[in-house]
């Protein structure tokens, strides 16, 4: 049998962090409003005006981190439009990715950290670097963190919130080779210098010296090769001259771009574009890889510190706040980027958040993109109904490998379609199965190294590639509990059925 994998259960590296299962909401299409946002007074169930069904769908997946209020949109967004009386907030105009809408700025810091405070998950906050400013930024850490008795902080008392919100991670602009300034590595590297110097020095956890703030810069366009590697390049060049502003991690952004075939929609498509698309997520690790090798080259040319205080080891954390499928056909939608999820999309979420797995001893978070309505979503909403992406479900069965440690396994004997990992935690150990042939059943042997008893399987399948689930069938595509495999001979063989996803649980004697 080819597909033949040892598990040597002791075999272990690396700790797979929870916020590499984070998710990033936008004001871009629907995501925001009817997507999150329905407001109090809406026939449809609410939390404070955020849509119910959402909220408690969310619960489940417990996403550690969730990213606000962009991508682009942050770059315009002006944070005091979004607090105080919502019937007196003004009426803006959002133009991001096409959005084209009114926004009456409903939504703003207090409904966003009620949203993170329902689900348990840490806010990422954006700063507006490019319409914005030193002050207004300021201005906002101070509103959300400061304990002491100042004009924002009691206008944070004011408007509902007593305690400090204690926001942790502050991304310093967003896409500034682009859409947050058209700038260069050098010229960026330059404005993080300002805005990470102007933090204020109040942190709900060290009231005095504020360096719990987790300063996030913004790294390469992941999709372009050869400008993503210049990119890093320049920054770390720029930010290394004289006295090094701390870093506390470089924001990567990559999309699986399905953007050339004009006959291969979200939910149309034939083999070959399941393979391409498939095939062509897998570049992430490579450029994961490429840019934690770029950032530390980066830091070990950082000139040689002078004086008399010896600095502490410099350390930046990579991270990828920006993934998942872009079909092309989500440009021509509206709501903007209004996209369906597949099997196909299922497929590649699950290949992707491996990846991370893989690499979590130098990935440490990432937001798929974007939760709700948008692209490679968990969730899609029409009216009042509410539908759950084949997405949703990887990200459930996945749960299991948050703070398990990963185990390294030879996968080289593997065919071309079938996918594995595996990790572990106490006496229990976790293996994905994934099986990317759209039309063949594969066969798994497992072996393992000390006593092991297959316990539990869940199963993300579909019987047509292009399935999707949607108001008429919200539940064409769910998780079911698969068959467990019988042990033979020493060794469990498992039959991964065609374009499907499979987590199985083995518990192991004598660790």
């Amino acid at each position: 049998m080819s597909n033949h994998v040892n598990i040597c259960t002791e075999k272990r590296k690396g700790v797979i962090a929870p916020e590499l299962h984070s998710q990033f909401i936008e004001f871009l299409g629907s995501c925001i409003y009817d997507g999150i946002w329905v407001g109090e007074d809406s026939k449809i169930p609410n939390y404070r005006g955020i849509r119910k069904d959402v909220v408690d769908a969310l619960k489940l997946v417990e996403p550690p981190v969730i990213r606000w209020p962009g991508g682009c949109f942050a770059d315009t967004y002006h944070w005091r439009n979004g607090i105080g009386d919502r019937a007196s907030r003004p009426v803006t105009y959002n133009e991001n990715f096409d959005t084209y809408e009114i926004d009456d700025n409903q939504f703003g810091t207090h409904e966003f950290m009620d949203f993170c405070n329902m689900l348990g998950a840490k806010p990422w906050f954006g700063i507006n670097v490019l319409s914005g400013s030193v002050q207004e930024m300021r201005d906002w850490i101070e509103y959300c963190n400061r304990s002491e008795e100042t004009d924002l902080s009691r206008l944070r008392k004011e408007n509902g919130a007593e305690a400090p919100f204690g926001v942790e991670y502050w991304g310093i602009g967003n896409e500034p080779w682009f859409g947050g300034g058209m700038m260069t590595a050098q010229l960026y590297a330059q404005e993080f210098r300002k805005y990470s110097a102007a933090m204020p020095l109040c942190d709900f956890r060290n009231a005095k010296k504020g360096q719990g703030l987790k300063k996030i810069a913004c790294g390469p366009d992941g999709n372009k090769p050869k400008e993503r590697v210049q990119w890093t390049k320049d920054f770390f060049a720029e930010i290394g001259r004289y006295r090094q502003p701390q870093v506390d991690a470089y924001d990567l952004h990559f999309y699986n771009w399905n953007v050339l075939k004009d006959d291969d929609s979200d939910v149309d498509f034939d083999e070959n574009a399941w393979k391409r698309v498939i095939k062509s997520s897998l570049e992430l690790e490579d450029v994961i890889l490429e840019q934690y090798a770029l950032i530390q080259e980066g830091i070990r040319n950082f000139p040689e510190s002078e004086g008399f205080d010896e600095p502490e080891e410099y350390k930046c954390d990579l991270i990828v706040g920006e993934w998942g499928n872009w079909h092309g056909s989500a440009s021509r939608t509206r709501p903007a980027l209004y996209q369906q999820c597949t099997m196909r999309d299922a497929i590649t979420t699950a290949l992707t958040l491996d990846i991370f797995h893989r690499n979590c001893d130098i990935v440490k978070m990432a937001c798929m993109a974007q939760t709700v309505n948008v692209l490679n979503s968990l969730i899609l909403t029409s009216g009042e109904h509410t539908i759950l992406t084949p997405n949703y479900d990887v990200f459930l069965m996945y749960k299991v490998h948050r703070d398990a440690e990963k185990i390294e396994i030879d996968t080289k004997s593997l065919d071309e379609d079938i996918y594995l990992f595996a990790s572990g935690k106490d006496q229990e150990i976790y293996v994905n199965i994934i099986n990317a042939d759209c039309k063949n059943a594969k066969t798994v042997e497992l072996s393992f190294d000390k006593e092991a008893e297959a316990v539990n399987v869940q199963t993300l399948k579909s019987s047509c590639m292009t399935d999707y689930n949607s108001v008429e069938e919200p539940d064409k595509i769910r998780k079911t509990h698969g068959k467990i495999p019988v042990k033979t001979d020493g060794k469990y063989v498992f039959c991964a059925d065609a374009a499907s996803v499979n987590v199985l649980t083995f518990s192991v004697k004598d660790r």
